[in-house]
């Protein structure tokens, strides 16, 4: 009998792991052009994102004033002069799609210039690095600070950044919820114990997710999280602009001086010196090529030129540029930007076709509206002087900031005549409905007519819907229900 004996231990090849453990990141600070670019973008936004609640908008009497509100409770939009009801979701869609074509777009000209510096990962975790650097200072005192004994001076600033942190990321949640209502009466009513529930609860949220996502998770967002990187690759080609290393001038690198006037070296201007890698807040090397974590912030663009500054060698080693002319430039030959190419010109197409149909569609938009349901039981009743009845319930929509009077008739039906009983009693072939400003009123109305009886038990007609002032029409195909003939 043959007996199988245990591999010793040392032929056993351990399992893989289908875990990394995370290898923290330290950003280096940097000053250059590059950065100063991002610092006035990061204020820009910011000061859009805080402000924007607290700007004010007069819309008339009967309407909230600030200037752009998602009125979840009241079902409306406002938008400065624009104001979206449900109806007009269609319209938000198409401005979500034109959003993600106007990203296409970018991206197959610029590369990821939207991740490096607007995104609000990175808008949040730049402000976060900042304050941290002033409290904990840059890459060098942090990393030895954390990897250092546990002392007063080290647990006392790392305190003083996470409140920091949570304050941060309080006023961003809170920020967040003022865009759902009213900014000055939400704030009133939160430090006074007087807000709804709901903003409690939505505030804390946002500010503990903002709190991880800035404060703890940073790139790991951008790399694992972010579904953005994984299909960036399907809109770049060879004609992009993109964050690129020059190989051809900086290779082959190496430490040692560089040899000025008409001698020669075998090393490339490149003397890594890893300030690239340093500066990254992914922690990546530009020099390895274009890579999933790249976010195109280009910081790595001012480390490096401060390098280049220092060893007399031509700044912009590292820069912004196609592939398509490195090779052309690698060879001797000055190329052409090549921004109009059949995939730009395909996403400009598109936006161009988008916008017109957006815009034409909320120039015409309707500002007036009618729904109307038929009674389901009875359908129909028989009149003394043997006419018909049907009963409807209308819901009638004035979209305008200021009242209206409509008219509304019957049309199709010989004879017909309404009678809206909680406006008057008595029947006569049109009614007069006295409408709010921005509001929707529900009616009940008796339609009495005595059709040509058809076979089908059922004949067509419209309810037309005017508005006396504007002449705006809103008209409803509907039904008049009678016996069947037989």
């Amino acid at each position: 009998m043959n007996v199988s004996h245990p591999r010793p231990e040392a032929e056993i090849a351990p399992p893989s792991s289908l875990y990394a453990s995370r290898v923290r990141v330290y950003p280096k600070a940097v000053d250059g052009p590059v950065r100063r670019i991002k610092w006035l973008v990061l204020a820009l936004c910011l000061a859009i994102y805080y402000a924007l609640p607290w700007l004010r908008w007069n819309r008339g009497p009967n309407a909230p004033h600030q200037a752009v509100l998602l009125d979840m409770w009241n079902e409306r939009f406002y938008f400065f002069s624009v104001e979206l009801w449900p109806q007009d979701i269609w319209f938000l869609a198409g401005l979500l799609a034109l959003g993600a074509v106007t990203l296409f777009l970018i991206t197959s000209l610029f590369g990821r210039l939207w991740c490096g510096y607007s995104c609000p990962q990175t808008v949040w975790t730049d402000l976060f690095m900042l304050v941290e650097r002033k409290i904990e200072g840059d890459r060098n005192e942090r990393i030895r600070r954390d990897r250092g004994p546990l002392t007063f001076d080290k647990a006392g600033r790392k305190i003083v950044k996470h409140v920091a942190w949570l304050f941060i990321a309080f006023w961003t949640g809170g920020a967040w919820v003022m865009y759902f209502v009213d900014a000055p009466t939400v704030v009133r009513e939160f430090w006074t114990g007087h807000a709804a529930t709901s903003v409690y609860v939505f505030t804390f949220l946002l500010t503990a997710m903002t709190y991880l996502l800035a404060g703890w998770a940073r790139e790991q967002v951008c790399t694992y999280m972010c579904p953005w990187p994984r299909f960036q690759s399907a809109m770049l080609d060879e004609n992009t602009f993109i964050v690129t290393y020059e190989a051809w001038r900086g290779e082959p690198r190496g430490h040692g001086k560089r040899l000025g006037g008409h001698e020669t070296t075998a090393l490339g201007d490149c003397v890594d010196c890893q300030a690239c890698v340093h500066v990254c807040p992914t922690g990546i090397d530009i020099r390895d090529g274009v890579q999933l974590e790249c976010i195109s912030c280009g910081l790595c663009i001012d480390a490096c030129n401060h390098v280049m500054a220092k060893t007399g060698s031509t700044p912009w080693l590292i820069t912004w540029d196609t592939l398509a002319r490195q090779e052309s430039k690698k060879s001797g030959v000055n190329p052409s930007l090549g921004l109009l190419r059949p995939r730009t010109l395909i996403y400009l197409g598109v936006l161009t076709i988008g916008v017109i149909v957006l815009a034409s569609g909320l120039m015409m938009r309707a500002t007036i509206g009618l729904s109307v349901a038929h009674d389901r039981a009875p359908l129909y009743a028989r009149l003394e002087d043997g006419g018909l009845r049907n009963g409807y319930t209308l819901g009638v929509i004035n979209k305008t900031l200021r009242p209206a009077e409509f008219e509304l008739r019957v049309v199709g039906l010989p004879d017909a005549k309404l009678i809206l009983s909680e406006i008057s009693p008595e029947a006569k072939p049109t009614a007069l409905i006295a409408m709010p400003a921005d509001s929707v009123r529900d009616l009940r109305v008796l339609v009495q007519a005595k059709p040509d009886h058809s076979q089908v038990g059922r004949e067509n007609f419209d309810f037309v819907l005017k508005n006396r002032e504007t002449g705006a029409t809103a008209i409803y195909h509907a039904v008049f229900m009678e016996p069947h003939q037989s």
